[in-house]
């Protein structure tokens, strides 16, 4: 029997940075991941053929970007743990099948200029002054998304104090769509914006998503947009370093069966070996709220049954990864490869909203496609010359015959469909350039992440209004703590902020500090 301070399950980069902080508190403690490598979503391995490094899940970092983890380097990945950032000039752009570029520079001026020439001078002008709001309300919205959030109903009182606030909550009540299509004429500029916020895994006319279509230009042209160098995985590379260096432990190839509780607090796990780890100080769960039951079954019935009325993203993704022999080229030109690269044939809102409507009937649109080359801006991803193909085609986990298990016999025509689609895009995306592909369905992202990507939701949970702040994923459990077990706390995706690389295991590692009473900004004021 094997004892620790805290022990971690789960080794996704939120459950490697919540280890991270409380190693550097001091705290012994041991991370323990089921698969036979760490990082969850957030990892870069050679799928396919030796050399050719494919990030399975998250491709691009943006969020995480505002975090004082990286900004302050609070843990040392920057400066101590070598985890690099490739910040390209050109952030986003949409690419039509004609040939019509919009282009997203992290300049905002020379954004504008583009968009001027592109769509009208009113809608340039107009995103100018869109930009500048979301800009001025950044440093206070991105502050509470890398600590504890505010109960949601503290929260909208708040808000409902000030002019800025009620715009702010009103924004955060209405769909991209909505948003939008209020501020700018041109359908090119609101497709432009709102197929970059469905990268969310979220439809563009869902009520409670509009924040995100205010937020990403700010986000964009105050941050830009990266990746780490050599592949999403090497943040949790880092992470690990990280947790090494100052004590802790992480293991791989080692399955939870369950948390143990002992007189209303979680003192431990059970591995599925049958190895029993205690844990003095408390145990850090990546458990999702519908498996919350498999793993704590001494959680409060009532707890219990909101944890599993939780409600997942509307779709989730049929993911290509290529291995090919030689760089893709764009047929407009690689002057227009950007870190986030949407291609359409959809030239009117109407036209992008009813391919989307396929989605929540159970079909999936090969017109819904997104990605490109990671060699272009990485050229260490694979041999010289060569190229590493990541490509989203938006799908529902649940097909219209109502059998997620089809998507295994499915599954690669649809991923047919799609590169039929890319092939619009590309000049040598040829069968004699593919060495390899790997196609990954809805259902292998559960299978692969079972107790976190449930129906393939790489996000968590949905990000909507009621799913939001204190109220992520539900209001029992939106304090990172699960009520009734006490010393168990929650970490991923499907927790504030939300999904995507956010770096939100923070937050977990603040509300944990402050109920154990360790001042957390002299924990990050300290040496590394």
């Amino acid at each position: 029997m094997s004892h620790y301070d805290i022990v971690v399950m789960g080794a996704g980069h939120n459950g490697l940075t919540a280890a991270a902080y409380m190693a550097k508190a001091g705290k012994r403690v041991l991370v323990l991941e089921a698969k036979d490598h760490y990082g969850g979503g957030v990892s870069t391995r050679e799928l396919l053929r030796p050399g050719f490094w494919h990030d399975e899940h998250s491709n691009v970092h943006i969020m995480i970007q505002g975090n004082p983890m990286l900004r302050e380097d609070e843990l040392g990945l920057l400066g101590k743990f070598g985890l690099e950032y490739i910040y390209p000039d050109l952030v986003h752009v949409s690419i039509w099948d004609d040939g019509t570029v919009i282009r997203s520079y992290k300049d905002l001026d020379r954004t504008c200029a583009e968009l001027a020439q592109v769509t009208s001078e009113k809608d340039a002008e107009a995103y100018r002054k869109f930009v500048g709001m979301s800009q001025t309300a950044l440093p206070m919205l991105m502050s509470g998304l890398y600590s504890p959030p505010f109960p949601l109903g503290a929260f909208v009182a708040m808000m409902d104090q000030s002019d800025e606030g009620r715009f702010l909550l009103d924004l955060m009540q209405r769909s991209a769509l909505d948003v939008v299509s209020a501020y700018f004429d041109s359908d090119l500029l609101r497709i432009h914006i709102v197929r970059m916020v469905t990268e969310n895994l979220q439809m563009p006319d869902e009520l409670g998503t509009g924040m995100g279509a205010f937020v990403m230009p700010g986000i964009i042209h105050t941050f830009g947009c990266s990746m780490p160098k050599g592949g999403s995985g090497q943040l949790s590379h880092a992470l690990v370093r990280a947790i090494e260096h100052f004590g802790g432990e992480v293991r791989v190839s080692s399955p939870v069966k369950r948390v143990l509780v002992s007189s209303g607090t979680a003192s431990g796990v059970e591995l599925e070996s049958g190895e029993t780890i205690l844990a003095k100080d408390g145990v850090i769960g990546q458990i999702h709220p519908h498996k919350l039951r498999q793993f704590v079954g001494e959680t409060p019935e009532p707890v219990l049954q909101r944890a599993e009325r939780v409600t997942q993203s509307t779709f989730s993704i049929n993911l290509t990864h290529m291995a090919l022999k030689e760089r893709l080229r764009l047929k407009v030109g690689n002057d227009c490869n950007a870190m986030m690269t949407e291609l359409m044939d959809f030239y009117t809102m109407r036209d992008m909203c009813l391919e989307y409507d396929k989605l929540r009937r159970g079909e999936v649109s090969s017109r819904l496609i997104a990605g490109g080359d990671n060699t272009i801006f990485d050229p260490t991803r694979a041999p010289e010359g060569a190229g590493v193909f990541y490509g989203v085609n938006f799908a529902p986990y649940h097909l219209a015959d109502g059998r997620a298990a089809s998507w295994d016999a499915v599954k690669e025509g649809h991923a047919d469909r799609a590169l039929a689609q890319y092939r619009k895009f590309f000049v040598n995306l040829d069968d004699d350039n593919i060495i390899a592909r790997k196609v990954c369905s809805p259902l292998d992202h559960e299978r692969g992440s079972p107790n976190s990507m449930v129906e393939g939701d790489a996000h968590g949970c949905a990000p909507f209004f009621y799913q939001s702040m204190g109220h992520r994923p539900t209001p029992d459990l939106g304090s990172f703590r699960v009520p009734g077990v006490e010393g168990l706390y929650l970490a991923g995706p499907f927790m504030h902020p939300g999904g995507g690389v956010f770096g939100a295991g923070r937050a977990t590692a603040i509300q944990m500090m402050d109920d154990m009473g360790i001042d957390f900004d002299k924990v990050c004021g300290g040496p590394v």
